[in-house]
């Protein structure tokens, strides 16, 4: 038997990376998984191979958000799982941020990921349960690696959400955890990475090298070991924990 057996889970950014890990391994886990992302060719590609249903979504479109929410949850009777993992980024130097930045990359990551957990929340507490799993990233506790500082910040308001939504939710049975990657092996990053080398002048390798090195561990997360946490808390083993935000990042942070 699967930890997640006959759990309904709603993923979103399944297209790549981490989000294409977290389908695969819920579904692998017993979960019925239904996926979105915003790319239609790669979101389709991955829930194929996990047997789920595809949805495309832009997280920054709230009505869209509402309707795949609502389907979902019309089409299975319920959604016990949500993983808002869905979330955009480039590097960016400090004075590189424009507003159109920081509009587009907070409309996704953060105000889109709190509408879609309102959203299924207000499914959750017909049923007087439910697990919310948010990704955030150790940038929102300050890791000085981040891509930009318009990220890291709605990062940091992704895991101030999850600790207010868990004490706001509690009451409905609701648990909230989110979920911290550090340097994690992604097409993200590597448009990060090429990013950064195109705008220090430095090899390629030796960024990727730098980042790693780091490491207290001495190297960085595959999408999968980020999977693997986010099946632990979306499974019943983790029914007392709420509000927690959980590093997976070889030890870059210890809060």
């Amino acid at each position: 038997m699967g930890t997640l057996d006959g759990k309904i889970a709603l993923v979103t950014g399944v297209g790549a990376g981490i989000g294409e890990a977290i389908a695969r391994r819920y579904a692998e886990a017993g979960a019925t998984v239904v996926g979105s992302d915003i790319d239609l060719a790669g979101g389709g590609d991955t829930m194929k191979a996990a047997g789920g249903e595809f949805v495309e979504c832009d997280m920054s479109d709230l009505d869209a958000v509402g309707a795949m929410v609502d389907d979902a949850a019309a089409r299975h009777g319920q959604i016990d799982v949500l993983v808002n993992n869905a979330g955009i980024t480039k590097q960016l130097g400090f004075f590189d941020v424009t507003p159109d930045d920081w509009d587009r990359i907070n409309d996704v990551n953060t105000r889109g990921l709190f509408f879609c957990m309102q959203a299924v929340a207000k499914h959750m507490r017909e049923r007087d349960c439910g697990t919310i799993v948010n990704i955030a990233s150790i940038a929102g506790k300050g890791y000085r690696g981040t891509s930009n500082i318009a990220y890291a910040g709605t990062k940091g308001c992704v895991i101030a959400l999850t600790r207010v939504g868990a004490h706001q939710l509690a009451r409905y049975g609701i648990t909230v955890n989110a979920i911290c990657p550090g340097v994690t092996r992604t097409t993200l990053f590597n448009q990060v990475t090429a990013g950064a080398a195109e705008r220090t002048g430095r090899p390629l390798e030796e960024i990727i090298e730098r980042a790693e090195k780091e490491i207290p561990i001495r190297r960085s997360n595959s999408p999968d070991d980020i999977a693997h946490a986010a099946v632990f808390l979306g499974s019943d083993a983790a029914r007392n924990i709420t509000g927690q935000s959980l590093n997976v990042d070889g030890g870059l942070r210890f809060d």
